[in-house]
């Protein structure tokens, strides 16, 4: 990975989250001066509350940009695009977007980046590894029956440390600016196959269920989410889960020098921190 020897600012926003949290740590390993942002930590920052933008980027070099609860949300290419500006206001040298590989409901916002007058990079990525030991997925694999709208579909699961990487490789290296990264993991998997590599790690048998979109919008209603929301996340899964990102690259090879990591080294790894015991 390219050091940075200027002791420059990246502003990490949803610096809490699975991408935003190993971007952080990366970025550090990089020697940057991280300026980690949520909207609960000490750097208050809320895609939803503009006022709170100008105090997280003032003084930063450089910005990640995670947007939530989904890059292809309602709103999301506004806010990026008046962020953009802001930034470009306040001397933000460069900023580096997450966006989701294969969702059509990013396009917007990643146009909005492209058109904003900044030196952009844009990092797409998949389904990620972590996706299965933290957030609203892990609970499924705990409970031993993995319920999933994905079918058969093979998928290239990324590490999210794979993804941060890439990211710094981004903020510190100016040949990646206005390029958009395509970024996988090694091999395709299906969420079944990924199943199986996680109970053959931890010892116990996790069922993978096939059920229908439709239906997995209940199961996300009965978590609580709101019917609109129900309504977006189902059209986002019959998009991304269609087979059309059943391809991988050879982008982290390319950008890093090295092979991604493997699923089953990360089943492994996982599976001996506890994560998946009952």
């Amino acid at each position: 990975m390219t050091e940075n020897t200027r002791n420059e600012t990246v502003l990490v926003t949803g610096a809490s989250g699975k991408t935003g949290r190993q971007v952080a740590e990366s970025a550090k390993t990089a020697g940057f001066d991280v300026r980690a942002a949520s909207r609960s930590s000490e750097v208050r920052f809320d895609w939803y509350d503009s006022s709170t933008w100008a105090e997280a980027l003032r003084g930063a070099d450089a910005a990640y940009l995670a947007y939530t609860p989904d890059i292809g949300a309602p709103g999301a290419a506004e806010n990026i695009a008046a962020l953009a500006r802001l930034a470009q206001e306040l001397g933000v040298r460069r900023l580096v977007m997450l966006s989701a590989r294969g969702e059509r409901q990013a396009e917007p916002a990643e146009r909005a980046l492209r058109e904003s007058g900044a030196e952009w990079t844009v990092v797409q990525a998949d389904w990620f590894f972590q996706n299965f030991s933290e957030g609203l997925l892990l609970e499924g694999v705990q409970s031993g029956e993995f319920v999933f709208p994905a079918g058969e579909v093979k998928v290239p699961f990324i590490d999210t440390r794979d993804l941060a990487d890439v990211v710094v490789k981004a903020l510190t290296d100016p040949s990646y600016a206005g390029r958009t990264l395509e970024i996988t993991g090694a091999r395709l998997l299906t969420f079944r196959e990924a199943m199986a590599e996680i109970t053959a790690a931890a010892g116990r048998e996790i069922r993978y269920v096939p059920v229908p979109t439709k239906e997995y919008g209940a199961i996300l209603a009965g978590f609580g989410l709101p019917p609109e929301e129900v309504a977006f996340m189902e059209e986002v899964f019959d998009g991304l889960l269609d087979g059309g990102n059943a391809q991988s690259t050879e982008t982290v090879r390319q950008v890093l020098g090295r092979a991604p990591r493997d699923f089953t080294d990360f089943a492994r790894e996982l599976a001996a921190t506890g994560v998946w015991k009952v």
